[in-house]
């Protein structure tokens, strides 16, 4: 008998010892674990649960979401492949000390993982290919109808964006968008909300529009705060310890998307009911619930965050004026020492407002100044509409002119060397980016030379290197290359030029830009 109860133990302690639980899932992909546990009470307030997800000596801890109806979920993004295991942590018994395992397999095509900060200034993803940002920005396109939101998603397939912004919170419009179908909270206007219970319809829908966008390639930059609530629904009265819940349970549900990042706020200085150290602190929250590091940022509108914060991956700055030259866009580069966005540089359209007027032109021009200052630049659209279908607040079509030209700008960024590009003379005029001695692109902006005459900063050059160039009309989308190779030798203290004194030949049109490469010796 003693011997049949002992073995008996052992195989009970052999079946304990194995997972329960065995899934597959790309790397970089996100694999949900669901777990069934209480009902009753306020799981939201009441459940905790986490999991340790191990591979060989690495850990990596992940933080549980009630979603409902009993049910409980893990959502894990595998960053190596191969066998993992995972076993869970909470203080209900039902939840507690389950185990399984999952294998990531290589990573699809497409699928290049989560995007970091690379080489001091730029992004790349996590493979090691470069993320040249080309963003745009729909604060609510992903709280409208279906229809919308699908007619949203189909621009997009075909548009040249990569980061799209996006709030989290809704937005209420002028006209129409303004009756949902779901609220990150439980509750009902005018009763009002519970703010100890989330919504999970809301973050279902949510994390369904941050899934498809990742199919398409597109980076998430998902807003958390900001102030255009103004009273309708008091999402931006919250108290802090409900902001906080917020923040803990909008992270465990989206991190495990590779294509996320976080915004803390839009125009964080116009949301009047968080102080400076409240921000600090929700900056930290989002840091500390964050497994995977995901980039993290916030937009300024009048008044700018310490962006050298520890917490802040790279800067995210709103301004009318700082890249229409490259000379002012290169200095938060240079205070930073981060990769620099400008997110909001004034908007391609029709409106009244002086930040939503801009020609296409003057946004494109945008686009290659930032560039040139080795910095990042974002789009929108904010054309009038009968039915406020505005892209810049809904989403739909595209109606302007720049989106063509930002194509072609992209094209041109993902020929440029992978380290990204950097001013090559950043002390004084001189309108050149890239790589010293190997790669330069140049950007004349808006005004017309019929000539340039060969001339490149001495840093990497010596006598004999040889160069090809051509021209690039930025507007009419043509390179077209120029005869002959371009032998250089010094000139003086700063400059190397064509042996023969040789200029390029210009159009005298705007928007041009050059592309000189070095070639090999002969």
């Amino acid at each position: 008998m003693r011997r049949y109860l002992l073995t008996i133990l052992a195989l009970c302690a052999a079946l304990l010892s194995q997972p329960t639980h065995a899934l597959t899932v790309e790397r970089w992909g996100t694999v949900d674990i669901a777990l069934q546990g209480p009902a009753e009470g306020n799981p939201f307030m009441e459940v905790e649960l986490s999991a340790t997800f191990s591979q060989g000596e690495r850990r990596i801890e992940v933080t549980g979401f009630y979603d409902g109806d009993g049910r409980y979920v893990l959502r894990f993004m595998p960053d190596a492949e191969g066998e993992w295991r995972w076993q869970t942590h909470s203080n209900r018994p039902s939840l507690d000390a389950q185990r399984g395992s999952l294998t990531a397999t290589p990573a699809s095509a497409g699928n290049h993982g989560p995007v970091s900060v690379r080489n001091t200034w730029h992004f790349g993803y996590a493979d090691g290919t470069p993320f040249w940002q080309v963003g745009t920005t729909s604060y609510g396109w992903a709280h409208q109808s279906d229809a919308l939101e699908q007619q949203t998603l189909q621009t997009l397939a075909h548009a040249p964006f990569n980061k799209i912004r996006m709030t989290l919170f809704p937005q209420p419009y002028e006209k129409g968008g303004s009756d949902l179908r779901w609220y990150p909270f439980a509750g009902q206007l005018p009763k009002g909300w519970d703010f100890t219970r989330f919504d999970p319809a809301f973050f279902r829908h949510f994390e369904q529009r941050v899934a498809q966008l990742r199919d398409l390639g597109i980076e998430a930059d998902i807003i958390l705060f900001h102030p255009y609530d103004r009273g309708r629904w008091g999402f931006d009265q919250m108290p802090p310890e409900v902001n906080e819940r917020y923040l803990r349970y909008a992270v465990a549900r989206l991190a495990g998307y590779r294509n996320v990042w976080w915004s803390l706020a839009n125009e964080f200085d116009l949301v009047k009911s968080k102080t400076m150290a409240e921000w600090d602190r929700y900056f930290q929250i989002v840091r500390a619930s964050d497994p995977y590091h995901h980039l993290r940022s916030i937009h300024n509108a009048f008044v700018f965050y310490n962006h050298n914060q520890p917490w802040v991956t790279h800067v995210s700055v709103q301004s009318g004026a700082i890249a229409k030259d490259p000379e002012r866009a290169v200095l938060l580069r240079d205070v930073y020492n981060k990769p620099v966005v400008y997110d909001e540089v004034k908007y391609e359209g029709n409106f009244r407002q002086r930040w939503g007027q801009l020609k296409p032109e003057e946004m494109v021009l945008r686009f290659w100044q930032g560039a040139i200052a080795g910095t990042y630049v974002g789009h929108s659209e904010s054309y009038t509409d009968p039915q406020d279908l505005v892209w810049l607040a809904r989403g739909g079509v595209l109606r302007g002119d720049s989106p063509a030209r930002l194509a072609f700008f992209r094209k041109i960024l993902s020929d440029s060397p992978a380290e990204g590009l950097n001013p090559i003379d950043k002390w004084q005029d001189y309108p050149f980016a890239g790589k010293h001695g190997e790669y330069y692109l140049g950007y004349f902006g808006t005004a017309t030379p019929t000539a340039w005459p060969f001339a490149l900063f001495r840093t990497g050059l010596k006598d004999g290197l040889r160069f090809k160039v051509e021209v690039i009309d930025t507007w009419n989308m043509t390179v077209t290359p120029v005869d002959g190779i371009f032998e250089i030798r010094k000139r003086d203290d700063y400059t190397y030029v064509d042996k023969d004194q040789r200029s390029i030949t210009l159009p005298g049109r705007p928007y041009m830009a050059l592309r000189i490469v070095r070639v090999p010796s002969i």
